[in-house]
């Protein structure tokens, strides 16, 4: 009997151990296997550095003047932000939904990982946010494979004690929130909350701050663009966590799920946004300065991953202000260009043969991107010019918003040609500050920038270098008299071939005239007169020393304005009239930022004196007589006529001072006006792409229709905005002024247009 019981006894013993032996061994293994982990046998581990400073790919920020957020420059469009910059609620409504004891574990949920073991997953997952963090900077998505599961589940919960022994919890939180994709290309917290309610993190409301948290879950699932019900559902889920863990009450949860999903979509491509021109323009500036910047290791700086910060003069209110104006003028001009085109055999062509018509639809087919594509595909010439003419669908721009249609690319080219197009730019006299820069109508659907891109023919708007050559050489006065009479230069006179007779727009001559009335009324004669004692040449000098960088040709011509400059510069010189004779060159970068926010450039305001202040006062008060009595004179009152005002909302009314001058070339293939105020400069192009494409009727094309409103707009919203202080002052008058500038009012316009107009074949453009 004892010797069964000793046997009994032995029996359970051997069991104990045998139970005991698996239990230790099971734990040797599973602490076998994450030691394997950590080691990197299922796969390389971040290294102490990379968890110190785990890599993203962190976008280059875009900051206009006033502070916001202009764009990005990215491959990932993740802009990160500070812990303080979290609001209680966002972080609340996390913790609440996707790890509740996050504050109290130390990477692990041992409680979750149980529930999930023993409810296989029914109940949910057990990865807390230190995990899925892990996830994110480390190792991705997860594997179809079930051993490949288990061993990134296990490198994942070692990097997640790894991640808390390195880091807080609230900088594991602030990470997980900059890390996490919430699509539509909003990458990290600051991306979406920008992209989907058009604010700031610190700007969010309990229940907007819920339904982005919603989305972390499966945000391509719960997308609020595609499935907002499902999305809105989600929320509601959140908010309950929230109320269940007591963030918020029962009744704010209640009363906050009846809130309906509002979304401010704002997409943020390269294409998308504000100031899509200008951004261009910048990331060209930025990839010179990369290359001619690089860091201490003498690497070079990535604008698409190095989270530079990029601080630019651009005020966001005046750049708004300035594509609504365009916007409002132009979507309406437009309507009246089509609806002229119709009887347009051409259209949108005015004086070119058929030829002519073909050879500039096939320069466009050729500087396509269906060319350049089919190009690449080795299709032969002949293939990609049938290509051109086969229907297919396609979505085009309309000011209504993009339409769907089919038509065939050669039709789409011809469509296209008919737009009118913008350029402009707003500047600061007194710091060369560019406030506002619209280089077209839309950025998707035409690329090209007609601000410091495109230079076209300045009409009438040139007239005023040619007064302040003669001010200045000749110490004219805007008071002085000059007789409006025909008037030749002759034949071999600064080498021109024939004799040049100039004619005034109105084919009539109105006798003595101040110079002050004639450049109000845009008087050609008296333009070209002047230009016959200065000289071509120092009219062009008198340009050069303005900042004007286009070629231009020392003809008599010039003096009407046979020459084409880019927006900017036209901007610039005459910006040098309002800042006292001094010329300051354009700036749009102010600073630049590392991501750690040390600064790698300041900008440097480059200057020059031109003139003196009394020759640049006087010259001030000429364009004051054009908007007093001249082609601006529609800024103060309802002159214009019927059709005028149809297309241009006119009356503006305006009672400040303001200097300006309009500019209309030869066929109306441009209208330009640039006004100015004590410290603001506002240049204004509009024209077809394809100079053959314009208004027939000068009453339609002139700049004073064309080109005006949009100033006139753009200035009617800057003055409304009373936090933009620009000025409605006077110009700054020179202390002890030695040229006489109070004539008499002038009473004389002219009242067709100042659009060129030339006797001979010689200097007819």
């Amino acid at each position: 009997m004892e010797s069964k019981t000793k046997k009994d006894n032995e029996g359970f013993g051997s069991y104990i151990k045998a139970f005991w032996g698996i239990v230790l061994l099971g734990c040797f293994t599973v602490i076998f296997f994450f030691l394997c982990a950590s080691w990197g046998v299922f796969g390389p581990m971040p290294t102490f550095d990379e968890l110190e400073n785990p890599s993203s790919n962190v976008a280059t920020e875009i900051i206009s003047s006033d502070g916001k957020t202009l764009g990005t420059f990215y491959l990932e469009n993740r802009v990160p932000v500070k812990y303080e910059d979290l609001p209680a609620d966002l972080i609340n409504a996390l913790v609440a939904t996707e790890d509740e004891r996050f504050f109290t574990h130390s990477g692990i949920d041992a409680r979750g990982t149980l529930r999930a073991v023993f409810s296989a997953g029914s109940s949910g997952g057990a990865s807390t946010i230190t995990q899925q963090l892990a996830k994110l900077l480390f190792h991705g998505e997860g594997s179809r494979s079930i051993f490949k599961r288990i061993t990134q589940k296990a490198k994942e919960w070692v990097i997640a004690i790894k991640l808390e022994r390195q880091y807080t919890k609230e900088e594991i939180l602030t990470m997980y929130l900059n890390k996490a994709d919430f699509v539509n290309n909003a990458v990290g917290i600051r991306s979406a909350t920008r992209v989907y309610l058009g604010k700031e993190p610190m700007e969010l409301k309990v229940e907007e701050a819920a339904m982005l948290v919603g989305m972390l879950q499966n945000p391509s699932y719960f997308n609020p663009v595609r499935r907002p019900e499902l999305v809105q559902k989600r929320r509601n889920v959140v908010l309950h966590q929230m109320a269940k863990n007591d963030y918020i009450t029962k009744e704010q949860s209640l009363a906050l799920q009846e809130i309906p999903l509002k979304l401010q979509f704002t997409p943020e491509s390269h294409k998308d946004g504000i100031a899509t021109y200008f951004r261009e323009y910048l990331r060209d500036f930025m990839r010179r300065w990369v290359k001619e910047n690089p860091k201490k290791d003498g690497t070079t700086y990535d604008i698409y991953r190095d989270g530079l910060k990029i601080y630019t003069s651009i005020d966001s209110r005046m750049q708004r202000y300035a594509e609504e104006a365009v916007t409002e003028h132009l979507s309406n001009l437009q309507e009246e260009f089509f609806i002229q085109q119709k009887n347009n055999k051409t259209a949108p062509f005015y004086n070119l043969s058929k030829d002519e018509i073909e050879r500039s639809i096939n320069r466009a087919m050729r500087s396509s991107e269906r060319w350049r594509q089919m190009k690449e595909q080795d299709k032969s010439e002949k293939e990609i010019i049938e290509s051109f003419n086969r229907k297919t669908d396609m979505r085009i721009f309309t000011w209504q918003g993009d339409k769907d249609t089919i038509m065939t690319p050669r039709d789409s080219i011809i469509y296209y040609k008919h737009f009118l197009q913008t350029g402009v730019m707003s500047m600061e006299p007194q710091t060369g500050y560019i406030k506002a820069w619209v280089g077209g109508i839309n950025y998707k659907h035409f690329q090209y920038d007609h601000v410091a891109q495109g230079a076209r023919q300045v009409g009438s708007t040139f007239k005023p270098f040619v007064y302040a050559t003669a001010i200045e050489q000749l110490h004219y006065s805007p008071c002085d008299s000059i007789i409006d009479s025909p008037f030749t230069m002759p034949k071999g006179r600064y080498g021109i071939s024939q004799d040049w007779s100039p004619q005034n727009s109105s084919r009539t001559y109105r006798g003595i005239m101040t110079l002050k009335a004639a450049l109000a009324g845009s008087v050609n004669t008296v333009t070209a007169k002047l230009m016959d004692k200065v000289g071509p040449k120092a009219v062009v000098d008198m340009t050069r020393d303005l900042g004007v960088k286009s070629d231009i040709a020392q003809t008599p011509a010039i003096a009407l304005g046979a020459v084409e400059i880019t927006v900017s510069d036209m901007v610039a010189a005459y910006s040098t009239f309002a800042n006292q004779g001094v010329y300051i060159k354009p700036q749009f970068v102010t600073q630049i930022a590392d991501k750690n926010g040390v600064i790698l450039y300041s900008s440097v305001p480059e200057a020059k004196d031109v003139m003196s202040k009394d020759i640049a006062y006087a010259v001030t008060k000429l364009l004051e007589g054009v908007t007093e009595s001249g082609s601006g004179i529609r800024l103060r009152t309802a002159s214009g006529g019927a059709g005028y005002k149809r297309v241009t909302g006119h009356p503006y009314k305006f009672t400040n001072p303001i200097a300006g001058k309009t500019g209309t070339s030869q066929n109306n293939s441009d209208g330009w006006f640039i006004g100015m105020v004590p410290n603001l400069a506002t240049g204004v192009w509009v024209g077809n792409d394809d100079r053959a494409a314009h208004f027939k009727a000068t009453l339609y094309g002139q700049g004073a229709t064309m080109a005006l409103p949009i100033w006139a707009l753009f200035m009617q919203k800057c003055y409304a905005d009373k936090d933009l202080h620009v000025s409605k002052g006077q110009f700054e008058r020179p202390e002890n002024l030695s040229i006489k500038v109070d004539c008499w009012k002038v009473d004389v316009e002219e009242t067709e247009t100042d659009s060129i107009e030339l006797s001979t074949e010689e200097f007819d453009f």
